[in-house]
């Protein structure tokens, strides 16, 4: 099974999103993501046999349990690798989640996992993709004004996506962040 680690924002979220992007969707080369996939990725696993998934799930809860829940908010627009030869649109998140994505990934390699080369994390959420390089400048810096409503991200989940003529993701389990008030 194909899997991976993510946030996924509440609905009124989402609906801010697709309200700020709805005036760009006839922009030429771009496919938009369907709504229903909207997440933001904190580690990719790839393909896991079902006995190293179950494995996972204790680990993912304690990596959930050392993090504090974090109030986020989508912001402009960027595209990978870069705007003026992209392949893909994106609203991004400011804050830093890079020790969670770390603990996340962790988890999976102690598992066995190929994780692939640690980068930099860039959390976002993927609206758009693009079939060949296209630039993508003009619409980044009209996105660029951008602010989202802060929402809380009170869980990760463990997700599979099921590919074929339309991508379904499943969430299969999720874990709790640490309340940032309680104690350690």
């Amino acid at each position: 099974m194909r899997l991976f680690v993510a946030l996924i924002p509440p609905k009124h979220v989402l609906d801010e999103i697709a309200e700020a992007f709805a005036p760009y969707r006839d922009w030429p080369h771009l496919r938009w993501t369907g709504r229903d996939t909207w997440h933001v990725t904190l580690a990719f696993y790839g393909e896991v046999d079902e006995p190293t998934a179950a494995r996972l799930g204790p680990r993912l809860e304690r990596a959930a349990a050392r993090h504090p829940r974090r109030e986020l908010a989508f912001a402009g627009a960027g595209a990978f690798p870069r705007a003026r030869s992209a392949h893909t649109l994106w609203t991004g998140i400011e804050t830093d989640l890079q020790r969670l994505a770390d603990s996340c990934r962790a988890a999976g390699r102690r598992e066995g996992i190929d994780t692939g080369r640690a980068l930099r994390f860039h959390p976002h959420l993927t609206v758009a993709r693009t079939r060949a390089p296209r630039d993508l400048r003009p619409l980044v810096e009209e996105l660029a004004a951008y602010e989202g409503t802060p929402w809380t991200a009170g869980e990760i989940h463990l997700v599979q996506s099921h590919l074929g003529a339309e991508v379904r993701y499943e969430t299969l389990d999720r874990w709790p962040l640490r309340d940032a008030t309680a104690s350690r």
